[in-house]
């Protein structure tokens, strides 16, 4: 990731609380999980002092490209759910762009043993919120 491929300004926006986000937009609009679940690891890496971007690869995003405060950078994915193939493949395929070494996550509320594909760190995101 380098040059225009780490993005200095955001692209999305996130909301403070997901609450007001419903209030605002009421129960019509159908709930996107996913976002929300974005939302609430955006926050906590806020809360953990990491730098945030958001970064491309080729025509596919990043969702986050984190700086942590020992200068360490990882590459976060997030997902409701990959348990649909199809889903999986598009979720971990920007990480199969980037050339470098540095720690690449997924985050889901997948239920299962956690794993390592094609150095690619599958996690549930419970785990990963209680973890740190």
């Amino acid at each position: 990731m380098r040059g225009k491929g780490l993005l200095m300004t955001q692209e999305k926006y996130y909301t403070v609380d997901l609450g007001l986000k419903k209030h605002f937009l009421g129960d019509t609009i159908n709930p996107d999980l996913g976002h929300n679940l974005e939302n609430i690891v955006y926050l906590e890496l806020l809360r953990r002092g990491y730098q945030i971007n958001i970064g491309k690869a080729n025509n596919t995003e990043i969702d986050f490209v984190v700086r942590k405060t020992n200068g360490e950078q990882e590459y976060i994915q997030v997902a409701w759910s990959t348990k649909e193939q199809s889903t999986f493949e598009r979720e971990i395929r920007p990480f199969e762009l980037i050339r470098d070494f540095n720690r690449r996550i997924l985050l889901t509320t997948d239920v299962e043993p956690e794993i390592t594909y094609k150095g690619i760190q599958k996690i549930n995101v419970i785990d990963w919120l209680l973890k740190e």
